[in-house]
């Protein structure tokens, strides 16, 4: 592949696709469980709706918030370790070269070969630097925008998932029973969806991850499902 190519590809970002994965699947399983749990307590379709539409304002900006907060705090101990390293590199370098040693050591460098790498290491101070967040640390580290960027990936795939079940209820199927099986076959399809592209951008597999996001998903809707049939009998 020539480079101009090379340079050009584009690769997701772990924390996005596992923020898209967690919306997503949160927003569809909160509002899947919750309107099982309604129509098996006999509950109408009128009610159902301003439920589950007050559920999916209620959890996408929750999640979003979430996101949001989680990620800042993230960023906020990444530069927070970052001013320590530096303060340890100035005040105790001995310290700081052993534990680069440590690291050399466990890629394989033996003897000599170490002092080396050592030297052309701690002649570049934001490698020294990096190396000690990445390898000590095992701190990755976080952009300024990240904690926006997830908050809305977070809140927009909590807001579609939350949709999925609830279609079949928008369009008025009838009787509500049908409306119930379509919605949790739709739910169905966009958790094997979720787990197909899983399974895609991280080399997994689609029968592994995508019966693993089904059997995660309808289980919980199943679980508001029992709930309700158990409150609406007693």
């Amino acid at each position: 592949m020539p480079k101009a190519a090379l340079s050009q590809e584009s690769h997701p970002h772990p924390t996005l696709l596992s923020d898209f994965i967690l919306g997503s699947q949160d927003g569809l399983v909160n509002v899947l469980g919750i309107l099982l749990g309604l129509v098996a307590a006999g509950t109408g379709v009128r009610i159902i709706l301003i439920a589950s539409l007050a559920a999916l304002a209620a959890e996408s900006i929750s999640m979003g918030a979430v996101a949001y907060t989680s990620t800042l705090s993230r960023r906020n101990l990444y530069l927070s370790e970052i001013q320590r390293e530096s303060r340890e590199m100035r005040e105790v370098p001995e310290m700081e070269r052993e534990e680069v040693r440590v690291i050399l050591r466990s890629w394989g460098y033996e003897g000599a070969e170490v002092e080396t790498m050592l030297r052309m290491i701690e002649a570049k101070p934001k490698a020294w630097l990096d190396i000690m967040m990445a390898f000590e640390l095992n701190l990755s580290e976080v952009a300024p925008d990240q904690p926006r960027n997830s908050a809305l990936v977070v809140l927009g795939a909590t807001t579609t998932g939350s949709l999925i079940p609830l279609l079949p209820f928008l369009l008025n199927i009838a009787p509500v029973a049908y409306a119930a099986l379509t919605s949790v076959v739709l739910s169905g399809l966009t958790l094997l969806g979720i787990g197909w592209y899983e399974a895609r951008v991280t080399n997994g597999s689609i029968w592994v991850n995508g019966p693993r996001m089904i059997l995660i998903g309808l289980g919980a809707g199943f679980a508001g499902f029992v709930v309700g049939h158990f409150v609406g009998a007693y």
